[in-house]
Formats: structure tokens, sequence, C-alpha cells
């Protein structure tokens, strides 16, 4: 077999899983530092696709972690952006570089923050990624968890992580905001105590559960939420650590049933689609998991959260028709949103549609006008207009 043949199998073999196949492809000569059209090595094929014994051997093999896709994309960061947490730590013990950043100019810390995922920040936190570190959009890892995010116990939990590690919460945005100024506004009462210093767990069996977690102890942690669920059935707290510490074990099944128990005692509860959606992405489901996102796009249709998480998946997804359609009600809503029209802009170029990227972007630009990222962008869409 020629080495393309095997070079070429060996980012298959990776992306599929197949260890055996991967061990006798690098026995035979296969190279790990091989990219395909795409600009992907075999180890970022196997962390795309959350394979971890094989970015295991990979990184053993000597993968380089901080390489770049043609999205300027290392496996390092694609596995923070995406919540693989026990990838992750490969990527740092095999040589990552902490301050490296996307093509947004965000560390790993800010697509977790951005997306809800708590293991993989306190991961980051803990390697010694730069927690006031800002991106090209003007936010923080802070920033984005408080915009993004909905207040909920999942972002709290975040926030709450961020501000122990040393976060600013007087770090102001492109609109010269801050943290605590954005959760105000947005009425995220629980996180502005946080913000504030001022928050204190009061129920010692969430705070019990929590440091088990914490230290990866989660069947310890689960114990201690159905011993206490034992005596308070329809706690919320409780049922929703006990889906948050099952879906972190990957009992996708078992998570699921305690999120979805909740939403049969109130169906209104909008944060919880967010947790059905959640764990059904990683339970790898997608078109289930979009299904949730217009549950609570449905019941609270102004609401910009829940739609823009699932425009963020879809774009994922390599769905960017899908992503613009919500990018536009998104922006029905909120039409000086820069992030949104950015966001809007990436997609439409993806899909070949530089002219109204073009249009798109300039309505970045009409928001953030001193921002050299838009104007970078729009013109690269010039030049690929021709």
């Amino acid at each position: 077999m020629d080495s393309l043949s095997l070079n070429t199998k060996l980012i298959e073999a990776s992306e599929q899983g197949e260890l055996a196949s991967v061990e006798k492809l690098l026995g035979e000569g296969a190279s790990v530092d091989y990219k395909d059209a795409a600009g992907r090595t075999a180890l970022m094929a196997a962390t795309q696709n959350n394979q971890i014994a094989i970015a295991k051997r990979l990184i053993e093999a000597g993968s380089d972690v901080n390489t770049r896709d043609i999205t300027q994309l290392s496996p390092f960061i694609c596995s923070a952006a995406n919540g693989f947490y026990e990838i992750l730590r490969l990527m740092i013990a095999g040589g990552a570089d902490l301050k490296s950043v996307n093509r947004f100019g965000g560390t790993a810390l800010l697509p977790s923050s951005e997306k809800g995922y708590l293991k993989t920040v306190e991961v980051c936190i803990d390697a010694g990624v730069p927690v006031n570190h800002v991106n090209d959009l003007g936010w923080s890892a802070l920033l984005e968890a408080v915009i993004l995010g909905n207040g909920g116990r999942l972002y709290s939990d975040i926030i709450e992580a961020l501000v122990q590690a040393g976060a600013d919460v007087h770090l102001p945005d492109r609109d010269g905001l801050s943290s605590l100024q954005h959760a105000e506004e947005n009425g995220q009462h629980k996180v502005v105590k946080i913000l504030e210093h001022s928050f204190q767990e009061n129920n010692e069996v969430v705070k019990q559960a929590k440091a088990l977690a914490n230290s990866d102890q989660y069947e310890e942690a689960i114990s201690v939420m159905d011993r206490a669920l034992e005596v308070d059935a329809d706690n919320l707290d409780f049922i929703y650590y006990k889906g948050y510490f099952l879906q972190e074990l990957k009992r996708y099944e078992e998570a699921l049933q305690c999120y979805e128990s909740i939403l049969s005692m109130d169906p209104a509860n909008l944060e919880f689609y967010f947790y059905t959606a959640n764990c059904l992405r990683l339970w790898k489901k997608p078109e289930e998991a979009l299904q949730e996102y217009d549950k609570a796009c449905e019941l609270a249709p102004n609401e910009t959260f829940y739609r823009y998480h699932k425009s963020n998946y879809l774009r994922e997804l390599g769905r960017h028709e899908e992503a613009v359609i919500e990018m536009d009600k998104l922006l029905a809503l909120q039409p000086n949103r820069y992030d949104f029209s950015f966001h809007k802009a990436n997609s439409l170029r993806s899909l070949g549609k530089h002219k109204e990227a073009i249009e798109a972007i300039e309505n970045a630009i009409k928001n953030d006008p001193t921002n050299p990222l838009y104007h970078s962008h729009k013109k690269q869409s010039l030049e690929l207009l021709g």
C-alpha cells in the first residue's frame, strides 16, 4: 500500500474509532502528520468524534495537538469546543499551547464557556488557560457565559468557576458593558450574586455532590443525590444534578430521564430543554437535539438563548442554510447584535454566497464600526467574490 493510501486510511480508522486498524497502519508507516483536504490530521478526525483511545494512541505516536486545519482549528481547541474533556486532558498532557486561539481569537476556555461545558471549563482553568483573555469579538470567557448563557443552573456553575479562578467581573465588552451589567440587564439574579461575590450555596447536599463531581467522583455524587431524592423526590436541584452527573458518565439515557421527569412536571420549564438538547448532542442524536431546541423556541419565541444555541449546533453540523434561517430570526429580535451578523456571514461564506455574506458583515460593521475582525472578513469576502 502506498503512503497516501496508508495516511488516508489512518484518518478514516481514527474517525471510526478502529484502534486495531490504527495500530496496524502506524506499524506499516502511516504518518500522524498527514493532513486531508480539510487540513485534518488523524488526531483531529479522532477528536471530532470523541474517540478517546484513538486520540491517546496518536498523541503517543507523536501527533501534534496544536497543528491547525484550514479553519485554523487545532485538535486541542476542538476538544474543548466540543466538551470532550477526557481528550482535552490528553491534549494538555501532550503539549497543548494553552494560550493558542481559534480563528475568532478565542482560547480553549471561551467556546467551552459559551456552550455550557462545565467540566471542560474546569479542566482549562486547572491547566492554566488564561481566564481573562479577550477574543476578537471583544468577549472574555465570563462575558460569553453571561451574554450567551441563560443564568440557569449549568451556566451559574460555569460562571462561579470562572469567578473563583479570577475572572474580571468588571471587564467591559466593546459596548462598554461588563459581565455584571449584562447579568443585571438580563435579570440573571443568581449570576449577579455570584459576580458580586455574595452568593453562597446553602444546600449541604448539593455542595457535597458538586465537590465529589469536581474530583471526578461521579458515582459517589450520584449516590448522594439518590439519598437526597429519597427524602425530597421533587427537588429540581437534586434531579438536575443527578442528570448532569449521569451525563458526564455518558449514561445519556438515564440523564435524559432525569431532565424529562422535570419537564413532565412542568413542560414550561425552559431551562431543561437546553439540558435535554445538550444530552442528546453528546449522545450523537442531532435530530432529537434540534427538536428540543424547537420546543423551547415555540414556548418562548422572543427568547434568543435557545435559538442561538440551535443555530450554533446547526453550524457545527455543517447545516449552514438552516443556520442562516435561525440567524435571521435572531436578528429580527435583536438587529444590533454584531455577533449574530458575524455568524450569519460565516455561514453564508461557507455556502459560497459571498454577496450575501458581505451584506451580513456590513450589518456587523454598522453596529461595531471599529472592530478590525469584521473589516477583515468583508475584505476576504470581496476577494472571494472576485
